[in-house]
């Protein structure tokens, strides 16, 4: 095992690089610190991008006071170091603030969902192996999943998903959980998102028995897993549309695994709710009804949905609509 060291500048980029591999370990700058031509980087120093209003939001809902922030960040290395001494992790500022963030300053529980966060990468190879824009290409061309260009009037990214896109016959159900998690490793890079959080717009237009029963329990276990214990990312609302008959089956598949407060989360906007009026996806754009109960009318109608993303080139560009 290697010992837990700071991240090297390459690694810094590890959300953003098309060639890396999420299985891979991070590079130890001091095994080649005795090599003159090749010294060990210094670590990358944090400066944070919050805006004032921001900074007051992470002191109110997440503890984090900006003058102990980098006291807690030092803390929680030394009990990773400490604790953990053959983890293969990054420890650099911004990495382990998400962390942090994620629950709320809390050394322990923050420790908890780092731990977590490795253990699911090491348990389910189909993956995190190789998980790279290009190899997540067909998920995105799709148009299964996509993330709205700007976010709601709280300041959350929109990540919208459309199961009834995914035809069981085509690619493995894993391939979507690899889109859905490359996109999360993208929103969770501003540290905007980090505070804000991000919601969840499912539309389930066109889902059937074969998308409902192809995942199963298994599956949806861990999927719920590395979502609400295993990823330092806060889900502040599950929205579900155009439910199907059949809703009732997939969600208590999934209940079971969800704990209290996330299975409070999904609010059901149906039909009936919306005097008969109902969600619709035409061509690249969501056309919304009027009127409509919920926040997201004035913030979504009209907006463009990205539903094809190129991978070759630059695979900075990937999912960078927010």
């Amino acid at each position: 095992m290697f010992q837990a060291s700071p991240a090297s500048p390459s690694q810094s980029m590890a959300d953003q690089h098309e060639s890396i591999d999420l299985m891979s370990p991070p590079v130890d700058p001091s095994a080649a610190a005795g090599h003159s031509w090749f010294p060990a980087p210094p670590p990358p120093m944090y400066s944070c991008t919050l805006t004032p209003e921001l900074v007051h939001k992470a002191r109110e809902e997440l503890q984090e006071k900006p003058e102990w922030r980098l006291r807690d960040v030092q803390a929680l290395r030394d009990m990773i170091l400490k604790e953990q001494p053959n983890l293969r992790t990054r420890l650099d500022d911004a990495f382990l603030l998400r962390f942090l963030r994620a629950r709320k300053f809390d050394y322990d529980r923050a420790l908890q969902l780092l731990l977590n966060y490795h253990a699911g990468r090491k348990a389910w190879p189909e993956v995190f192996q190789d998980l790279k824009p290009s190899t997540v290409k067909h998920v995105l061309d799709l148009g299964f999943l996509t993330v709205l260009p700007q976010p709601d009037p709280s300041g959350r990214y929109i990540l919208c998903l459309r199961p009834g896109k995914w035809k069981p016959n085509d690619y493995p159900f894993v391939d979507n959980v690899r889109a859905i998690y490359l996109t999360l490793e993208k929103l969770i890079q501003p540290e905007e998102t980090q505070v804000n959080g991000i919601v969840i717009l499912a539309d389930y237009t066109g889902v059937g028995m074969s998308q409902a029963s192809n995942p199963g329990p298994f599956l949806a276990k861990k999927v719920v897993s590395i979502l609400q214990d295993g990823f330092p990312i806060r889900i502040k609302a599950v929205n579900i549309i155009n439910e199907p008959r059949i809703f009732k089956g997939i969600f208590a598949i999934i209940k079971p695994f969800l704990k209290e407060k996330m299975a409070e989360r999904p609010v059901l906007q149906n039909n009936e709710k919306m005097e008969g009026q109902a969600f619709a996806f035409q061509g690249n754009e969501l056309k919304l009804p009027a009127p409509l109960p919920w926040v997201l009318l004035n913030l979504l109608r009209g907006v463009p949905f990205v539903f094809r993303q190129t991978c070759a080139g630059n695979a900075n560009q990937l999912l960078a609509q927010h």
